[in-house]
């Protein structure tokens, strides 16, 4: 978004929410909310950079400043198209979408995630690629999107490593900045 909106003289705030807090939808609800509603009087309306999932599609009604949604399923519809995306699941539903901010985090996100909720994992014999395994049973394909936003090679470099560390098979396609 920093891409888009950099030179913008109209954008007078931006303020990021937590990384992955739409695994937990009445948290993401409940700090949208908040959020959005702390800014009334300091801005004329705001952009919600997130996309109309269930977890967010009625939360206009309990905003107290005029909010602009993206009209996408999610982040990643966001990047493709809504019929875009439907296409890629039908293609394998096992895929991970490996939009730019999935390929920045790689799989070191994942492995934060359970030192930080297992603390005593070595105890109990599991490892990160265990656990790394556990997580993306299921999945068969990890599909980079380019967006043509960011260091392209690095983008590609992390999205690649990730795939074969998850062992998935490894596709790319052109994604768009149009639905934004």
């Amino acid at each position: 978004m920093d891409i888009l909106t950099d030179d913008d003289p109209d954008i007078a705030h931006k303020e990021y929410l937590e990384f992955g807090l739409h695994s937990y939808p009445q948290d993401l609800k409940r700090a949208v909310v908040e959020h959005v509603n702390a800014l009334q009087g300091k801005v004329d309306a705001v952009f919600l950079g997130f996309g109309t999932c269930n977890s967010l599609k009625e939360v206009r009604r309990e905003l107290v400043v005029p909010t602009v949604t993206i009209e996408a399923d999610d982040c990643v519809g966001a990047l493709l198209t809504n019929e875009e995306y439907a296409r890629e699941r039908k293609v394998c539903a096992g895929t991970l979408f490996a939009i730019p901010f999935v390929s920045e985090m790689g799989t070191e996100y994942f492995e934060k995630e359970l030192y930080s909720k297992m603390p005593n994992y070595e105890e109990l014999g599991v490892d990160a690629q265990w656990f790394l395994g556990m997580l993306f049973d299921g999945y068969s394909r990890l599909l980079h999107v380019d967006t043509g936003v960011g260091d392209a090679e690095a983008l590609h470099r992390r999205s690649r490593d990730m795939a074969e560390r998850l062992e998935l098979r490894y596709e790319e396609r052109q994604g768009t900045l149009q639905v934004l």
